[in-house]
């Protein structure tokens, strides 16, 4: 999770920020209240996430937070989730005249099938919540709204209760989501798209089409915000990438990833500025040029 220091919106924008960075993995550390015990008698595991995150900010608020007006909550891959989970509650801490948005770059993790049918995301991120005991920190709203409460880690399931503007860069074949979610190890047991995980001018046809099914998903749990959102801005681009803000190259570089000829710096630049409408959808895959398609 970052407070994003010296943030250039665009090469004709840059903004002096005092930043931040809290270093934290797992995503859901920063949400949990709780000890367990591990094996009876044994060891106790001290999971204070959530205590660790208000020290933090309550430390902060009078070195200057606390006078801010404006702020920026921003995080990538687990920071992104970090940032839908901490959002609101990020927002009461500061001055009500402040202007506060919030930043996820890769963190709209789905809770989609695998290529086997399993929801293993959602078996790992549920059991997750079941030992740390987040599910008291989740939003209350969206808890109270599902069947299974401890699905609201999912951001697709929370954002809509999110009254913070809210920005959301992710690609649409997000590299951990594609070897994680979507082809894990348990589901490819004989390494049959280690290929196409390498480089996706590699994947067949059918291994296309499955990705290709993982963008449609995404886009679909997307739309009720890019359609009734009117604080929110996204930048939803087709490259092969996992954290897209933490590098120049492809926040504003003269080579950056596009969408409308406008690179992720400008289309955040014009939403965090409310210059503009900034909610761009990029083309299916292979058809943007502008991608660097870095797969780690």
């Amino acid at each position: 999770m970052h407070y994003h220091s010296s943030f250039t919106l665009t090469k004709a924008t840059s903004v002096p920020w005092s930043g931040i960075v809290v270093a934290q993995w797992p995503e859901l550390f920063l949400s949990t209240p709780v000890g367990v015990t591990v094996e009876p008698h044994t060891s106790l595991l001290y999971f204070r996430g959530q205590k660790i995150w208000e020290a933090i900010i309550l430390d902060l608020l009078p070195k200057g937070l606390g006078r801010a007006r404006k702020a920026l909550l921003s995080g990538c891959s687990a920071g992104g989730l970090a940032s839908f989970l901490h959002c609101d509650n990020f927002t009461k801490y500061l001055p009500e005249n402040a202007s506060v948005k919030c930043l996820s770059d890769a963190g709209f993790f789905l809770d989609e099938k695998d290529i086997s049918l399993n929801y293993t995301m959602r078996s790992f991120y549920t059991d997750l919540v079941s030992l740390q005991g987040v599910e008291q920190n989740l939003d209350t709203n969206c808890t109270s709204s599902l069947k299974l409460p401890q699905l609201c880690i999912f951001p697709q399931y929370a954002l809509k209760f999110i009254t913070t503007p809210f920005f959301i860069l992710n690609s649409a074949y997000d590299v951990y989501q594609f070897h994680h979610a979507l082809v894990p190890p348990s589901a490819d047991p004989h390494g049959h798209w280690n290929r196409c995980k390498l480089n996706p001018a590699a994947c067949n046809a059918n291994q296309i089409e499955s990705l290709q099914g993982l963008r449609r998903d995404m886009l679909l749990a997307l739309r009720a915000f890019l359609n009734g959102s009117r604080s929110g801005g996204m930048f939803i681009n087709s490259c092969f990438a996992h954290c897209q803000s933490e590098s120049q190259d492809t926040w504003y570089g003269v080579d950056a990833p596009r969408i409308h000829n406008k690179t992720i710096a400008e289309a955040v630049g014009d939403w965090y500025f409310s210059r503009r409408v900034a909610k761009e959808i990029d083309c299916a895959y292979p058809c943007d040029s502008t991608c660097h398609n870095l797969i780690p």
